[in-house]
């Protein structure tokens, strides 16, 4: 089954603005690796669907942690709220 997932707008608050592109690249890679190696939500499984928002939940992070760290726990939040 192909899935075509597309976010219109990633909103990061408290993390530096140099981190974004690496933050958002995480976040794509991490959905992609869920999506293949835990399948598809049931949510997602009934067709088309629009979701207009989903909220990736807040997380404690530590400053200087690595963007990919984060990026992988923002897809994870999203993947987990999809569920």
């Amino acid at each position: 089954m192909d899935i075509d997932l597309t976010i219109d707008s990633l909103v990061l608050q408290g993390f530096p603005s140099t981190d974004r592109v690496q933050i958002s690249a995480a976040v794509q890679q991490e959905l992609t690796r869920l999506l293949a190696e835990q399948g598809i939500p049931p949510s997602l499984s009934q067709g088309s669907i629009n979701l207009p928002t989903i909220d990736g939940g807040q997380f404690d992070w530590a400053p200087g942690t690595h963007a990919n760290t984060v990026g992988c726990q923002i897809a994870q939040q999203i993947y987990a709220s999809l569920g």
